[in-house]
């Protein structure tokens, strides 16, 4: 018996046959190492690295959630990218040498600035909780964008949907809990400070579901209970 698919199922068949991860894992919050800052300013739990084990001179990527305790200058890091986002705290705001200056206060605020450059933080009123992503230049590209339950289509009951190829994602959850359904695979619980990898993701679709959270009354004006900070990154050359 011959089936026959229809234009739109044809399209859908093959970004199915296309989809592809090598590997993914779960990096719990619970299993983060926290690490003292020598100059005791502060806490940092990585979350991923590498090459795995890198130290801070020989990392091609790394991230990192830090808990701030006191203000001061930043290390420096040349040819690296930095992201830094704000999860929790009051702000602090991030004074460079070159006059540009990074005020964060609003949770989720982000400041991108380069690891070379002279950066002075200043916490605005008490410790605060960032997330951290370098990125060096000779090694990798990536990016880091903010996805938000609030994404989702009418009609979607929340879902939001986003497709990804990259060497690593890493998808690190923000505020939850909430659902990941990645390929067609079982869903997969994130609760905040988890993190999914996947590896060698090609044309993979990622499908967030928010959870519900306690005291929050559903609405179409309701805010997002789902969000997630989502790093791809591609390697210059190829990784064995």
């Amino acid at each position: 018996m011959t089936s026959w698919l229809n234009p739109d199922e044809k399209q859908k068949a093959s970004r199915a046959a296309s989809a592809t991860v090598a590997r993914s894992m779960l990096i719990p919050a619970a299993s983060l190492i926290a690490a003292r800052w020598k100059n005791g300013g502060g806490i940092t739990h990585e979350i991923a690295v590498h090459p795995p084990a890198a130290n801070m001179d020989s990392f091609d990527w790394r991230v990192s959630v830090a808990d701030v305790m006191q203000g001061g200058p930043f290390s420096r890091f040349d040819g690296v990218d930095r992201t830094l986002v704000l999860l929790a705290g009051e702000g602090m705001q991030l004074d460079l040498a070159t006059g540009e200056r990074h005020v964060l206060t609003e949770p989720l605020a982000c400041a991108r600035f380069p690891g070379e450059a002279d950066v002075a933080a200043r916490l605005i009123q008490g410790p605060t909780r960032d997330f951290n992503l370098m990125l060096r230049r000779a090694a990798v590209t990536g990016s880091l964008t903010l996805w938000s339950a609030d994404e989702a289509e009418s009609g979607q009951s929340g879902a939001s949907t986003r497709t990804f190829t990259a060497d690593v994602v890493l998808l690190y959850c923000a505020a939850g809990p909430l659902e990941l359904k990645v390929g067609d695979a079982p869903p997969v619980t994130l609760t905040p400070g988890d993190t999914l990898r996947l590896d060698a993701a090609c044309l993979l679709p990622c499908t967030m579901v928010p959870g519900r959270v306690p005291g929050r009354v559903p609405g179409p004006h309701a805010p997002a209970s789902g969000v997630l900070l989502a790093t791809t990154i591609q390697y210059h050359k190829a990784v064995t």
